[in-house]
């Protein structure tokens, strides 16, 4: 009898703690060096790509349980390079990023679903200049190696999130839509 009352919790303790460790997989490490967050907008109807020089992604992922893959990716808008100083400057002020006061911005996935081979439909919360909205995007994840390629195209309306403020409103200038493209490798 003393015997089976030990064995019992001992078991039991046993067993969540497996399904614990088991539920909390260890992220994902990116590999920065090999990834990339480009935005792609049209200015004066010229399409110009600019880069996020600083961002971190966690992920959480694996190809045969996608409904518990989790992301959460943070980008430094100061590291925003339009390929000149001057640009780069401008874009941090308040009608644009508004960096001094919203530095960063973010993703976080709700939810991952397959959709076909190596593909996949990513919902979640994006936040920009303290503004946040849902989003949803494909995903395409394949093997290379030992790491894992996550390439997607988000696709967003700046002035939903206050991006352009004031005169840069106007959309003849700088057009609403951004195209927020991501290749980020992981292992």
């Amino acid at each position: 009898m003393t015997l089976n009352r030990f064995i019992k919790p001992t078991l039991l303790a046993l067993a969540a703690a497996s399904f614990a460790l088991s539920a909390q997989a260890a992220p994902l490490k990116v590999d920065a060096a090999k990834s990339n967050v480009v935005a792609t907008f049209k200015q004066l109807n010229v399409p110009v790509d600019a880069k996020f020089k600083k961002f971190a992604a966690t992920i959480d992922f694996d190809a045969a349980k996608p409904a518990e893959g989790k992301a959460n990716v943070e980008i430094d808008v100061t590291s925003f390079d339009l390929g000149e100083p001057d640009y780069n400057k401008e874009v941090q002020k308040k009608e644009w990023f508004n960096a001094a006061q919203f530095p960063k911005a973010s993703f976080v996935s709700s939810s991952i679903k397959a959709s076909g081979a190596g593909k996949y439909d990513v919902a979640g919360k994006l936040t920009i200049k303290g503004k946040t909205t849902d989003v949803s995007f494909p995903l395409t994840v394949k093997k290379e190696g030992a790491a894992q390629v996550f390439d997607g195209v988000l696709p967003i309306k700046r002035l939903t999130y206050n991006i352009g403020e004031g005169e840069w409103k106007d959309t003849g200038m700088v057009a609403d839509e951004v195209t927020i493209k991501f290749h980020i490798v992981a292992q």
